[in-house]
């Protein structure tokens, strides 16, 4: 007589049941734990609203009007270092050619791609219109320079430039 042997593997609803919740469970594990990497790493925004943003459009216009009207000319010059240390200076003259001495200029370099890489340079003036700063551990590649300059809390002057620094 000839007998039956019973398989040895045998797949049941609850094994496939369970197979289907393991992997399902993988996927949204896998992706809780990448939606949180992104999230922490964002670098954020650069406005906080648009809307208040946009309200402040019509005087940023009149500024580069005015800017444009009075002809300055402004030279900056950055070199990075082997340290890491960036030195900013600055040569401003007026539409004459003349040195603009008593204003205060402020720098900024920007990481393009993450805001919180940016830093402030002080720029003090050390005579003839030129301006002087430095910014430490500034690392190599793109980054945009901002310049703002001041004179009794209005601003006069601003630009942004990019550059690459090695």
């Amino acid at each position: 007589m000839a007998s039956r042997s019973k398989p040895s593997f045998q797949l049941t609803g609850r094994m496939v049941l369970a197979m289907l919740l393991g992997f399902f469970g993988l996927v949204i594990g896998v992706n809780i734990y990448m939606m949180k990497m992104a999230i922490s790493t964002l670098p954020g925004t650069d406005v906080d609203s648009a809307y208040s943003a946009s309200l402040g459009y019509e005087k940023e216009i009149a500024a580069a009007r005015d800017q444009e009207a009075r002809r300055w000319k402004v030279e900056a010059h950055i070199e990075r270092g082997a340290g890491g240390a960036a030195v900013l200076q600055v040569n401003a003259r007026d539409a004459s050619g003349n040195p603009l001495s008593g204003l205060t200029f402020q720098g900024r370099l920007e990481r393009p791609a993450d805001k919180r890489a940016d830093q402030e340079v002080a720029l003090a003036e050390v005579g003839g219109g030129i301006y002087r700063g430095t910014a430490e551990a500034v690392a190599p590649g793109q980054w945009d320079l901002v310049l703002e300059g001041d004179s009794s809390g209005r601003r006069l002057f601003l630009s942004k430039n990019r550059v690459l620094l090695n």
